[in-house]
């Protein structure tokens, strides 16, 4: 799984190490050398776990689908962001971590009170 693109639709083998990486940010993770370029490349997509090869002299644009499965991989990459939020659930379905200080509580009321005995008396 690559942390660098979420949306990664193939793994591409490097010419230089015969190794399978997600993406050129893994290989210079992982290794201790540059990536080799070349002209044909070897991938494997990830929906039908079948490899095949690609010259990309002569790329057009159906060669962006798989040839097994026609998964579409060349698409824009996801990459990760930083992101606030709130650990819980749904607050939408359980909200009694939500409390709002705008509004004020309903005081609470005693029968032992002294003040307005007429009222609860009747």
């Amino acid at each position: 799984m690559c942390k660098h693109i979420l949306n990664a639709q193939v793994s591409i083998r490097a010419p230089c190490c015969k190794k399978w990486f997600d993406c050129p940010e893994c290989h210079a993770e992982q290794t201790d050398h540059s990536l080799k370029q070349s002209d044909e490349m070897v991938f494997i997509c990830k929906k039908c776990k079948k490899a095949f090869r690609k010259d990309v002299r002569d790329y057009e644009p159906e060669d962006e689908y798989c040839p097994h499965c026609d998964n579409h991989y060349v698409i824009d990459a996801k990459t990760p962001r930083a992101a606030l939020g709130v650990e819980g659930e749904d607050a939408r379905m359980d909200n009694r971590f939500v409390k709002d200080d705008r509004v004020k509580g309903y005081e609470k009321k005693s029968i032992y009170a002294q003040d307005n005995l007429d009222e609860r008396l009747g």
